[in-house]
């Protein structure tokens, strides 16, 4: 992300434009963002300054008095993993785990008794690393990602879908096309979408959030025709007589036609915004997510819009966060430190992205890319980096470096070893983020060191056949989310979405790390020796999550003394076929011993 005025949200320190144009690429670090929080500016300044927060109405109640949740199946999620058949809750804390007997004895005569009918209780769920207002953002577009369509011409379609069903003039906005995983790009042009939309303005997110997709409409709303230059660092795609295509490569082009589309770039509404990104991590049962790139979107008023939101009472996830590089002038003048917050929301980390993505191919590399003679990109340069890290590892803040390939991984553990030999004391919890490649030798510095790595699994089921024949190769894609053999170790791991690169699902994420199945190839898995257990992958979404965000006092398991926070499903995830898991549902989450959300 980035702060204003500068550039490169990903930190690209002297690149500016390194990956503008990259169709595959990470939208955690598109400059466009920063582009929607400047017009998202006066919505945040009035919600930090007025009692905005108000207008969400009645916040959620705490359920009163003792309940006992009697005939559960509870998966405690705890150091032995226990199996409970009962759970207490008072006040928003757990007060008793184990036989109904015992845990009715602690209750009291007074408790509510509710029969669970035999169905599974678990810790709530961690998300331990998502963008919380690239998804406020973006959630209101239409989605015509690989989840919902096939390919470009299934894009196209859902395309004419929604401008039979929109006013004449009215802007259609969709999101997250992705040529990796959908193919033909090529035939999303401004000619395809005129014969869908020629009434509306059309414009088509790639999912990178480095190049746009526009029609006819769109074009001529922006004042773009064949005598428009090129703007420095972007391009707009052309036909042979230099008509443009309508493909807008690079952040430039892409705010040359958006911006004549403000209400559809800011936010508007910042209550409302969050409140949505809370109700769709409930949905899934999620009681606590992770914001791995505070600030880049809209500065010190993201944090101020958090701490707005918990004390509102509608917050219902719990909030944990770290802080990115690209803003630190900021965060120092302001004095942010480690810690900062409450229950509901609290800065946990200090985060530097240090290169790009592997399936963008600028993940940064130890040999070249297949086929290929480039090794992707260092966003921070090695020196750079060890010296960030030392400095706020001293600080006492945890770091979080974001290295996909497998030449990054080496630099952050470079400098995660120069931060200890400097006096950071092994309690930091370095954290590395996708940790998409790892060699053994890899592993076992990362074992000796103590560091943590958090995977991004749905690299291996949405983009493993893509890496193995066309990017890596079968030998390096073995390589990829090798969560098995780091428990082998004793290392402590955990997985996410990095929404809204994929979604947020935790039975999707398990499913993905037991399976290991590809989408793309059915039938098909990517190195099934580093499969994991069910019990291993509920853990690193519980118990090893609530660590690994410095909460494991409060959250991830089940225990008394810990908040009520829990999930109810219809089906044990350890007891159903392993592919099965995907279809099991989230019947209920309680946040603090309330229930935020119900099917």
């Amino acid at each position: 992300m980035i702060e204003t005025g500068h550039a490169p949200s990903c930190e690209c320190e002297g690149k500016p434009h390194a990956h503008d144009a990259e169709s595959f690429g990470c939208p955690c670090c598109a400059p466009i963002l920063q582009d929607m929080g400047l017009l998202s500016f006066p919505a945040f300044d009035r919600a930090a300054r007025n009692d905005d927060w108000a207008r969400l109405g009645p916040a959620p109640e705490v359920h009163a008095g003792t309940t006992v949740l009697a005939n559960a199946n509870v998966v405690t999620a705890d150091g032995n993993f226990s199996i409970a058949e009962a759970l207490a809750f008072r006040n928003g804390m757990i007060v008793a785990v184990g036989t109904l007997d015992e845990v009715k004895a602690s209750a009291g005569d007074e408790a509510e008794i509710v029969d669970c009918a035999g169905r599974t209780i678990l810790p709530g769920f961690i998300e331990p690393h998502m963008h919380f207002f690239p998804i406020a953002i973006l959630g209101r577009f239409a989605d015509v990602g690989a989840m919902q369509c096939e390919d470009a011409e299934d894009v196209i379609a859902r395309i004419g879908e929604l401008a039979r069903q929109a006013k004449p003039g009215e802007w259609i906005v969709a999101r997250q096309f992705d040529p990796s995983l959908q193919p033909g790009a090529d035939r999303i042009n401004a000619q395809a979408l005129d014969r869908l939309a020629p009434d509306n303005p059309v414009f088509i997110f790639n999912a990178s959030l480095h190049i746009g997709y526009c029609n006819s409409a769109a074009l001529k709303i922006a004042g773009i025709t064949a005598a428009t230059p090129n703007p420095a660092g972007a391009a707009y795609g052309r036909e042979p007589d230099d008509t443009p295509n309508g493909v807008l490569q690079g952040q430039t082009t892409m705010f040359a036609v958006l911006g004549h589309n403000l209400a559809a770039m800011a936010v508007t509404d910042v209550p409302a915004a969050c409140k949505r990104v809370c109700e769709k991590a409930n949905r899934v049962g999620i009681t606590t997510f992770c914001d791995q790139a505070s600030g880049g979107f809209q500065g010190p008023g993201e944090i101020e819009a958090f701490r707005k939101f918990a004390a509102s009472g509608h917050m219902t996830a719990r909030l944990r966060y770290s802080l990115i590089q690209a803003g630190a002038s900021r965060w120092d003048e302001l004095g942010f430190a480690f810690g900062d917050g409450d229950q509901m929301a609290r800065a946990t980390g200090w985060k530097i992205v240090s290169d790009g993505s592997n399936q963008g191919r600028t993940g940064l590399q130890r040999e070249p890319y297949l086929g290929r003679d480039d090794f992707g990109i260092a966003y921070v340069e090695k020196e750079a980096l060890r010296e960030i890290v030392v400095k706020r590892a001293l600080q006492g803040w945890p770091v979080v470096v974001h290295a996909n390939g497998d030449k990054a991984i080496d630099h952050a553990l470079d400098a995660f070893e120069a931060a200890y030999a400097a006096g950071a004391p092994r309690e930091r919890r370095f954290r590395i983020e996708h940790c998409s490649i790892l060699h053994d030798e890899q592993i076992e510095r990362i074992a000796k060191l103590g560091i943590s790595p958090s995977f991004l699994i749905g690299h291996v089921h949405y983009w493993g056949k893509a890496f193995r024949d066309e990017i890596f190769g079968p030998a390096k894609t073995n390589l990829l989310g090798r969560a098995a053999s780091c428990g082998k170790k004793g290392i402590r791991w955990t997985m996410h979405s990095d929404e809204p690169v994929s979604e947020m699902d935790p039975l999707r994420l398990i499913d993905n790390a037991v399976n290991r199945s590809l989408w793309k190839e059915p039938g098909s898995v990517l190195n099934p020796g580093e499969r994991v257990s069910v019990e291993d992958a509920i853990v690193a979404l519980t118990r090893d999550a609530a660590w690994q965000c410095h909460s494991e006092h409060e959250i991830g398991t089940l225990e008394p003394g810990k908040f009520a926070d829990f999930v109810v499903l219809d089906k044990d995830p350890r007891a159903v076929p392993p592919e099965t898991i995907r279809s099991i549902r989230v019947l209920e989450t309680w946040v603090g011993g309330k229930c935020v959300y119900s099917a």
